[in-house]
């Protein structure tokens, strides 16, 4: 596209109607998922670009579903977007050198020292004929692309959308099924809370019967785990659902741990452990604090949980650059290879068995991965083999800054 001028307008007439369609999705703001990954870094391969990406144009920004590139972020303002342009397009839309067409001088992530020279996008059309987004590559050296290149972008254009309706089929699935888990959680909650109620009256109707009172305090554990249960599969759906609205505010970490750490005394003093919190500089990031708290207790419980009996659980808090990394390391069983592949998927067991008779549903760490990336972290693990302990991380960003290059 050597000669090349800008439209007046980057909205296209069918924008609202576009705009429905792309919500239906329920793809923006949703974290990277491997799907679409492969599929841009396969793009990127083809043309051999340092970057690539699968984008949806929204109302007032694009955002990026996958990001292949060393750019951080996740979308960019829809009129400093080059994929604005290319969704105006039935085809392909090629830049070999931006810095040859004028019109696109004005870009600030065309100008830029380092910015975009080389662009290629095929738009994501729908059968209706909406164009949602691209998927496109780009590098900040110009090139030309040859004819079976942009082929096969094309080609691989078509399978985002496929994968786009995939996804949405299966989201719809798993809402049925989800709603009518829903239901049943809900009718089994009341039961349960009513056998809780009953053990504490037949307490109070024979008090000083040791029998008694060892059965119904076994009864009531039994009830607990229940509810925590049922309490998980609650939040998986919602997580599922996509009925999760984060509530952002800004939140001082080290409080939140030190509350974390003084909610789990009781439960680390019955095993004899020792919680140590290494930090006391006041850390400041944006984040639900409800959620956050959500994720620092689940992985706290397993650390005691999977800890023996007199040993210490640490969590280290540290800066780098404009992210926080929290670390939870216990002294406890540890993490086989066949545990690292399974850890963070739903339903999972590990070699690993409670020190305590507790109970796990295999939900805690999925629920904590999904949580983290809504919240545009990164968790992982780490262990040097069987009984030599595990480290559970978590990165959260402090301040996003935002990146000089954009799409």
């Amino acid at each position: 596209m050597d000669q090349y001028s800008k439209p007046s307008s980057i909205i296209p007439e069918n924008d609202d109607e576009r705009l429905i369609k792309l919500h239906g999705y329920e793809i923006l703001d949703t974290p990277p998922e491997e799907a679409f990954d492969k599929i841009a870094k396969l793009a990127a391969q083809i043309f051999g670009t340092s970057s690539a990406f699968v984008t949806f144009v929204d109302k007032n920004r694009v955002f990026f579903k996958s990001n292949i590139s060393p750019i951080a972020g996740n979308e960019v303002d829809r009129k400093d977007s080059l994929c604005s342009l290319a969704i105006l397009e039935d085809t392909l839309t090629t830049f070999e050198d931006t810095h040859q067409i004028p019109d696109l001088m004005e870009n600030p992530h065309v100008s830029s020292e380092g910015g975009i020279r080389f662009y290629a996008g095929a738009p994501l059309k729908t059968s209706e004929g909406y164009q949602l987004g691209t998927l496109c590559v780009t590098d900040s050296v110009p090139r030309k692309a040859t004819p079976e290149q942009l082929k096969m972008l094309e080609t691989l254009s078509s399978v985002v959308v496929d994968q786009l309706e995939l996804r949405l089929a299966a989201r719809r699935a798993v809402r049925v099924q989800t709603d009518l888990m829903n239901i049943a959680v809900h009718d089994l909650k009341g039961p349960a809370a009513n056998i809780s109620l009953l053990s504490d009256l037949l307490l109070k109707k024979v008090p000083g019967n040791e029998m008694v009172k060892s059965l119904v305090s076994k009864m009531k554990m039994s009830i607990g785990d229940i509810r925590d249960r049922l309490d998980s599969l609650l939040n998986l759906s919602q997580i599922e659902n996509g009925d999760i609205k984060l509530n952002i505010e800004e939140v001082d970490l080290i409080k939140l741990l030190e509350l974390v750490k003084s909610n789990f005394e009781l439960q680390a003093q019955q095993k004899a452990q020792e919680i140590r919190l290494e930090s006391t500089e006041s850390i400041l990031v944006k984040a639900d604090k409800s959620r956050m708290k959500e994720v620092f207790e689940n992985l706290l419980s397993n650390a005691i949980k999977y800890s023996y009996k007199g040993s210490t659980i640490t969590i280290l808090v540290s800066l780098q650059s404009n992210e926080v990394l929290v670390e939870f390391k216990d002294q406890g069983q540890g993490l086989s290879k066949a545990d690292m592949k399974k850890l963070f998927t739903k339903f999972s067991k590990l070699s690993s068995v409670p020190t305590g008779k507790e109970r796990s549903n295999g939900l805690g760490l999925s629920i904590v991965k999904t949580l983290v990336e809504l919240h545009k972290g990164k968790v992982w693990a780490g262990s040097e083999g069987k009984e030599k302990g595990a480290s559970f991380f978590v990165k959260l960003p402090v301040n996003s800054g935002e990146a000089n290059e954009r799409v």
